[in-house]
């Protein structure tokens, strides 16, 4: 008898540190996604300011434009926490479909070189970008539905894991992605 109440603590002790460890390593999966976009997101952050001093040399009636780009770009840098670097983010995008959108009014800019590359850059890391979201995203869904599933649920929340947010693009940014974009010759 005193066998088989052992070997029933040993088989929950067993089952209490696989459990526990297969959290932690949903839990290392969802921050080393997130860490994925946070390098995505530099290259695009760094993109930028090249991308902006190009337009500049051709748009000088665009100051508004120019101005609301690099002012989405600090806030998004400054941005903290998963929901508010999203959201940040999605104001960054806005004001990039409007920066991109001036070569069409000016056919100079459309033709420069260095444009053409830093668009072709930038268009490279959002995709990138997008595919680093959708990762984050799947990894903080199995890490969610594993915290919440029995019996972790019964332990998890008072170890120390929690639900994370997902990095959703928002309302206005599922309406930008479910539009087709717009090319010209």
């Amino acid at each position: 008898m005193e066998w088989v109440v052992l070997g029933v603590i040993v088989l929950v002790l067993f089952w209490g540190i696989a459990t526990y460890n297969g959290l932690v390593g949903l839990r290392q999966r969802a921050n080393q996604a997130f860490a994925d976009i946070d390098v995505q997101l530099k290259q695009r952050h760094d993109l930028i300011p090249n991308l902006v001093e190009t337009v500049k040399g051709y748009a000088t009636y665009e100051k508004e434009t120019l101005d609301a780009v690099i002012k989405a770009r600090n806030s998004a840098i400054s941005a903290q926490g998963t929901a508010g670097q999203a959201a940040a983010e999605q104001q960054l995008s806005g004001a990039l479909g409007r920066l991109i959108a001036l070569s069409e009014a000016y056919p100079d800019l459309k033709a420069n070189t260095n444009f053409l590359d830093l668009q072709s850059q930038l268009a490279n890391v959002e995709d990138k970008l997008s595919a680093a979201r959708r990762f984050f995203n799947n990894a903080v869904s199995e890490f969610n539905a594993a915290i919440q599933a029995f019996p972790a649920v019964l332990f998890a929340r008072s170890m120390g894991f929690a639900e994370r947010t997902f990095f959703d693009l928002g309302e206005d940014g599922r309406k930008t992605l479910d539009q087709a974009p717009n090319v010209k010759f």
